[in-house]
C-alpha cells in the first residue's frame, strides 16, 4: 500500500513535470525574444542619436585615411561599434598614441597602400578550397610579406637606435613582433611569377616548350596572313587582320567576298565581314591546342605553388588580419595628425575616486598630462573644434589654394577659421542649460561635445588645442533637429517627446544626454514646465551629464534652487548685432530680440509696446542678468589685473633674488682678495725676518778681536742700525700693524 502511494506520487510528479516542460520552453523563447527586441530597440535609439550627431560623416572622414579597402571597412565597423568597455577605450587610445609616435619617428610609418589586401584575401580563400591562385594574387602575397618584413626591420632599427622607442610604440610593438614571415615562400613565388603576375617560362620545362610552340605557330600564321593580304589585295578589298577567340582571321569588304575562299565567321553591313581563310584553319586549330597546353602547364605551376602555400595559410591569414588592424590604427592616428587633435584623458566617473590622472596612468605613457586642478572637472574641454566644420574649412582652403585664380578666397578664408568652444563642467553639475539667441551656436556646441565624447570612447584624438579631460560614457543620446515623422503620424512636438522618452528609458548613470530646444514646439508655459520636470528627473536619477539648450526663461532659474544645475549662454555682440559663438559660463542668456529690433529701426511705438507686453517681471529678470554679466566682466577684469600684478611681483622677486646673489658673490670675492693680500704681506714679512735673523747670526759668529779696519766697519754698521732703529719701528711691529690694517679694511667691506 505504501509502495503504491509512493509510486503514484512519483508518477504524478513526473507527469506534472512533463506537462510543464513545453510551457517552460515557450516562456524561455518569449523571454529571449523580449531581450532581443529590447536590445534592438536600445541600439536603434543609440543609432538615431549618432545619426543626428552626424557620426556617420565623421566615420567616413576617419576611414578615408586608411590605406587599404579592408582597412576602410574595418575602420567604419570599429567606430560604429557600440559595445566598447572602459578598458577597451583605453586600449584603443594607447594604440592611437603609439601610431602617432610611429608617424612622428618617420622610419616606422604604417603605410600599406601598396598591398592589395582583397587579392590576398582571395588567394587565401582559393588555397583553402585547393583552387590554384593566380599570378596577381601571388604577387599580392609577396607585397604583404615584404611589407611586414620591412616594418619589422625598421622597428628593430629604431629600437637599436634608442631603446625608449620600444615602450613608446607599445602596444603596436607586440603586434609587429608577432609577425610570422616565411621568406622562403617569397623566394618561391618570385622564382615562378614575374613582376607582372605572369608565370615565368622557367617555372616549368613543359610550360617553356608549350610557349615556344605557340610563338612558332603565331609566327607561321602571321606570315600566312601577310602573304594572303599581299596576294589578294588586287582582287579582294582586304581591310586588315583580326583575332577572334584566339583564331587569326581577315576582315574583308562585304561586297567582294565571292572571290575569297574561307569560312565566314561574321558579316557586317558597313564595317566588313570576318573570314577565316581555309588555309589558315589547320594552323589555327594547332595554335588552339598549343595554347591549351600552355594554360594547363601554367595551371600546374600555380597548383604546385598553392600546395606549397598550404602550410603557411594560417600565418598569412593572421598577418593579413594584423595588417588590417594596423591600418585601422594608422587611420585614427593620421586623422588626428591631419586636424591637430590631442590625446584625451578618459576616466571612469564615480567609483572609488578614480580620476583622469589615474586613468591615464593605466594606459600608455604617451597620454596627455592634464593641468593642475584637473580633478575638480567632470568635463574639461578647452578650445574644442567641431570636426566636420574644421574639415570643411580645411577642404575649402586647400581647394582655393590649388587654384591661383582664387587667391582672394584664400585671403578671406585664412583669417576666419571655425571658432572653438570651451566646456568646463564641474563635478557636482548634472545638468547644463545653455541659452542664447538663434544662430548663436548652441546646436553646434551640443554636437561638438557629443562627437568629442564618441571620439574619445572610440580611440580617436579630440580636436582640441589643449589637453582635455572627458569621462567615459557608455552611451551618447541626442535629440537634435526636427523629428517630425509623417510615417508614424507624429508632429514635430510629438516626435521630440517620443525621442526624449526613448532616451530617458535607455540612459544610465554613465550616459551623456544632449537635448536641443527642450520644451519647444508647444505652449510656452506648458513647454517650460515640461522641460523643468524632465531636467529635474534627469538630474535626480538619469544620466551622468545632461546638456540642454532652451529659450524658456523659467529654465534659467533652476540653478538657483538646485546645485546640480549650471547655466551658460552663447555670447552675442550687440554692437555688430552678430553672435561670437563663444560660451559664457555661469551667466544665463538674456533676450535680445526687442533690443535688436530697436537697433534695426523698428518704430519706437512698436518697440515700447513690445516691452510693455513682455512684462515687468521679464524686464526685471533681464536687468538681473545684465547686472550679473557686468559683475562677471568686472570680476574678469579684476582677475586679469591681479594676474598681471602677480606676474609683475614674480618678476620683481626674481630680480631681488638675482641682486642678492650678486651681492653675496661680490662680498665673497672681496673677502678672498683681502685674505690673499694679507697672506702675501705676511709671506714678505717672514722672508725679511728670516733674512735679518740670518744676518744677526752671521755677525754673532764673527771673531771677538777684530782688527782696526773691521772695528771701524763694525762701528759704522752699528751707527747705521741705530739710526734705522730710531727712524723705523721694528719689523715685527710693522708686520703686526699691516695685518691689523688689512683685517680692519676687510671687516668694513664685509
Amino acid at each position: 500500500m505504501l509502495s503504491c502511494s509512493l509510486f503514484g506520487s512519483a508518477i504524478s510528479i513526473t507527469t506534472a513535470t512533463i506537462s510543464a516542460f513545453p510551457i517552460t520552453i515557450k516562456a524561455t523563447k518569449f523571454n529571449n525574444r523580449r531581450a532581443f527586441h529590447k536590445k534592438v530597440f536600445a541600439a536603434s535609439v543609440h543609432y538615431d542619436s549618432l545619426r543626428v550627431l552626424e557620426w556617420d560623416k565623421l566615420c567616413d572622414s576617419v576611414a578615408s585615411f586608411a590605406s587599404t579597402s579592408l582597412g576602410r571597412e574595418a575602420t567604419k565597423a570599429q567606430l560604429w561599434s557600440l559595445n566598447q568597455t572602459f578598458e577597451e577605450s583605453l586600449r584603443l587610445l594607447d594604440e592611437t598614441n603609439a601610431a602617432v609616435e610611429m608617424h612622428k619617428h618617420g622610419g616606422c610609418r604604417l603605410n600599406f597602400g601598396h598591398i592589395d589586401v582583397v587579392l590576398v584575401k582571395s588567394a587565401v580563400q582559393r588555397a583553402r578550397r585547393s583552387t590554384p591562385v593566380n599570378g596577381y594574387e601571388a604577387m599580392a602575397i609577396i607585397a604583404l610579406l615584404q611589407s611586414a618584413e620591412a616594418l619589422w626591420v625598421n622597428l628593430k632599427a629604431a629600437v637599436k637606435e634608442d631603446a625608449d622607442w620600444y615602450s613608446r610604440f607599445m602596444p603596436l610593438t607586440e603586434v609587429i613582433r608577432g609577425f610570422n614571415i616565411n621568406l622562403s615562400l617569397v623566394k618561391l613565388i618570385q622564382r615562378v611569377i614575374d613582376e607582372n603576375g605572369c608565370v615565368k617560362d622557367s617555372a616549368s620545362p613543359t610550360l617553356k616548350k608549350s610557349r615556344e610552340q605557340v610563338r612558332m605557330l603565331e609566327r607561321k600564321i602571321s606570315q600566312l596572313m601577310e602573304s594572303l593580304v599581299r596576294n589578294e589585295r588586287n582582287e579582294t578589298s582586304i581591310l586588315g587582320m583580326s583575332n577572334i577567340d584566339g583564331r587569326w582571321c581577315l576582315k574583308v569588304d562585304s561586297g567582294q567576298m565571292t572571290s575569297f575562299k574561307g569560312l565566314l565567321l561574321s558579316s557586317g553591313s558597313g564595317s566588313g565581314s570576318i573570314i577565316e581563310p581555309l588555309c589558315a584553319v589547320p594552323l589555327n586549330d594547332e595554335l588552339q591546342r598549343a595554347r591549351a597546353l600552355v594554360v594547363k602547364a601554367e595551371t600546374d605551376v600555380l597548383l604546385m605553388l598553392t600546395e606549397k602555400m598550404q602550410t603557411d595559410l594560417d600565418d598569412i591569414e593572421k598577418l593579413l588580419s594584423s595588417v588590417v588592424r594596423l591600418d585601422v590604427i594608422s587611420a585614427r592616428a593620421t586623422y588626428s595628425l591631419s586636424f591637430g587633435g590631442t590625446s584625451p584623458c578618459v576616466f571612469m566617473p564615480g567609483g572609488d575616486g578614480s580620476s583622469a590622472a589615474d586613468a591615464c596612468s593605466i594606459g600608455n605613457n604617451n597620454s596627455t598630462v592634464l593641468p593642475s586642478g584637473s580633478r575638480e572637472w567632470t568635463l574639461y574641454l578647452p578650445k574644442a573644434y567641431h570636426p566636420l566644420l574644421l574639415q570643411h574649412y580645411k577642404e575649402s582652403l586647400d581647394k582655393a589654394r590649388q587654384d591661383v585664380k582664387h587667391a582672394t578666397i584664400v585671403n578671406m578664408l585664412e583669417p576666419s577659421p571655425p571658432v572653438p568652444v570651451d566646456f568646463f563642467v564641474a563635478q557636482n553639475t548634472r545638468v547644463l542649460i545653455i541659452t542664447g539667441p538663434n544662430t548663436g551656436g548652441k546646436t553646434i556646441c551640443l554636437k561638438t561635445v557629443g562627437l568629442a565624447a564618441m571620439m574619445a570612447k572610440s580611440g580617436l584624438h579630440v580636436l582640441a588645442s589643449e589637453s582635455v579631460q572627458i569621462p567615459w560614457f557608455d552611451s551618447v543620446f541626442a535629440d537634435i533637429g526636427d523629428e517630425q515623422s509623417l510615417s508614424h503620424s507624429l508632429s514635430t512636438f510629438s516626435g521630440h517627446l517620443k525621442q526624449i522618452s526613448d532616451i530617458q528609458s535607455q540612459s544610465t548613470s554613465q550616459s551623456l544626454v544632449l537635448l536641443d530646444e527642450v520644451g519647444a514646439g508647444t505652449n510656452p508655459l506648458e513647454g517650460a514646465a515640461l522641460g523643468m520636470s524632465l531636467l529635474e528627473s534627469l538630474a535626480q536619477s538619469g544620466s551622468l551629464l545632461t546638456i540642454a539648450t532652451t529659450h524658456h526663461g523659467e529654465l534659467k532659474t533652476m540653478k538657483y534652487r538646485n546645485d546640480a544645475f549650471e547655466n551658460a549662454c552663447m555670447e552675442y555682440d550687440e554692437v555688430n548685432l552678430k553672435p561670437t559663438y563663444k560660451v559664457l559660463w555661469g551667466v544665463p542668456g538674456r533676450s535680445n530680440a526687442i533690443n535688436i529690433a530697436e537697433r534695426l529701426g523698428l518704430p519706437s511705438v512698436v518697440v515700447d509696446n513690445a516691452r510693455s507686453l513682455y512684462g515687468s517681471a521679464s524686464a526685471e529678470i533681464d536687468e538681473v542678468i545684465i547686472d550679473m554679466e557686468k559683475f562677471k566682466r568686472d570680476y574678469q577684469e579684476l582677475l586679469d589685473e591681479a594676474h598681471h600684478y602677480l606676474m609683475h611681483s614674480k618678476g620683481l622677486y626674481e630680480s631681488l633674488l638675482d641682486a642678492r646673489r650678486k651681492i653675496i658673490e661680490h662680498s665673497t670675492n672681496q673677502r678672498f682678495r683681502k685674505m690673499r693680500d694679507i697672506s702675501e704681506a705676511a709671506s714678505v714679512a717672514r722672508s725679511v725676518l728670516h733674512k735679518k735673523a740670518r744676518q744677526l747670526r752671521a755677525s754673532a759668529m764673527q771673531p771677538s778681536c777684530p782688527n782696526a779696519a773691521d772695528k771701524r766697519n763694525h762701528i759704522s754698521l752699528a751707527n747705521r742700525q741705530h739710526t734705522a732703529k730710531n727712524s723705523e719701528p721694528p719689523i715685527a711691529d710693522r708686520t703686526a700693524s699691516t695685518l691689523k690694517d688689512c683685517q680692519g679694511t676687510s671687516s668694513r667691506e664685509i
